[in-house]
């Protein structure tokens, strides 16, 4: 009697499976949907500009739209956000360094001046102001920075980075 319920165990088991096979999807030509997506990817502009981090000048952007560059200029006298300095990141430009303002002219390097004398900003800040400005105009054509402050210049100079 073993014998007779395993043989109705295993057709029932067959029986299901057979089912359970036979169902789905039938086969069909390929559906038409017009062409892929195409266009940019619109993303999230981000601003660039350059903090301390480890004695050395690094890299930060953050999310926003276009700002001018004595805005980015401002950004580092304020400082690395509560994230930024979690992070690990300072900045030695001092907050009495801004106002800022920035002449251009066609071949002629990036002249940015500022509130104090350029004499009381260390290497990193100033280093922090040129990498800054130069990151407006684009790898493409770094430019040239002057840092001019009561009388004072140093320059031109590129981002070393």
């Amino acid at each position: 009697m073993r014998t007779g319920l395993a043989r109705r165990v295993l057709a029932a088991g067959l029986v299901s499976l057979v089912a359970v096979a036979g169902c789905g999807v039938r086969p069909s030509d390929v559906i038409p949907v017009g062409d892929p997506p195409s266009g940019r990817v619109e993303s999230t502009p981000t601003i660039t500009f350059y903090l301390v981090k480890n004695g050395r000048v690094s890299a930060v952007t953050r999310p926003g739209g276009r700002l001018l560059l004595t805005d980015r200029l401002a950004l580092l006298a304020d400082g690395p956000t509560a994230r930024e300095q979690a992070d690990g990141f300072t900045t030695d430009v001092p907050f009495e360094a801004g106002p800022f303002s920035v002449t251009t002219e066609p071949d002629h390097p990036l002249v940015v001046t500022l509130s104090i004398p350029v004499g009381e900003l260390s290497a990193l800040a100033v280093e922090q102001i040129v990498c800054t400005a130069a990151a407006v105009t684009g790898p493409e054509s770094p430019a040239q920075v002057t840092v001019v402050g009561a009388g004072q210049s140093v320059g031109p100079r590129n981002c070393p980075g």
